[in-house]
């Protein structure tokens, strides 16, 4: 069966977006020893203009081959007129008000996250990465069996968090953990036997 892996950044705190849902402020910790870290072991999360910028536009998908992003996620890209971000994975964006995409490659539902991640699991394929936002994550939250969260070394005060949702504790176990020079922190944590 497939995994669902919430693979996010975040700050020391636990935002993953600043108010307003900018995220920019990561951008000037993505440092030398840590970029490399990222294109090694997870190039399939970088959009597609910057693995083109980077060189390695055609790096095989070797851990997803499906993203799910919410409205808030997926509307920064649009802003720009990144209308297909993740060009090579399957695209599907869950959304209450977005009734259909501006880009055919994009799949937007209103399904139910968990109905439809239960049956994306079912799929035969590599598993399926949650982009965000931390309402859809705060949804699917059940079913998530991996997280992945690259920890920047800021403390945002304020934000969005990783997760919206009701008081409900979960547990995680630790699997792996890298530290960066930088100060940036990888941990990964698989979701614990009940």
């Amino acid at each position: 069966m497939r995994k669902l892996t919430y693979f996010i950044g975040t700050t020391i705190d636990g935002y993953i977006a600043a108010p307003d849902g900018d995220f920019d402020f990561f951008m000037p910790h993505v440092t030398e020893d840590y970029l490399p870290h990222l294109i090694a072991e997870y190039a399939e999360t970088l959009p597609t203009p910057g693995r083109a910028a980077l060189g390695i536009p055609d790096a095989p998908n070797t851990r997803f081959d499906t993203v799910l992003m919410g409205r808030n996620t997926y509307a920064p890209g649009l802003a720009a007129g990144l209308t297909s971000p993740y060009a090579h994975l399957r695209q599907i964006v869950l959304s209450r008000s977005l009734t259909t995409g501006p880009d055919p490659a994009v799949e937007v539902t209103d399904e139910d996250p968990l109905t439809l991640v239960r049956k994306l699991k079912q799929e035969e394929g590599l598993g399926i990465w949650l982009c965000g936002g931390a309402d859809l994550a705060g949804q699917l939250l059940p079913e998530i069996d991996e997280l992945i969260v690259k920890q920047y070394p800021i403390v945002a005060g304020t934000g969005i968090p990783l997760f919206r949702a009701d008081f409900s504790p979960r547990t995680f176990k630790l699997t792996d953990s890298r530290v960066f020079e930088g100060g940036n922190v990888v941990l990964t944590y698989a979701k614990a036997s009940d």
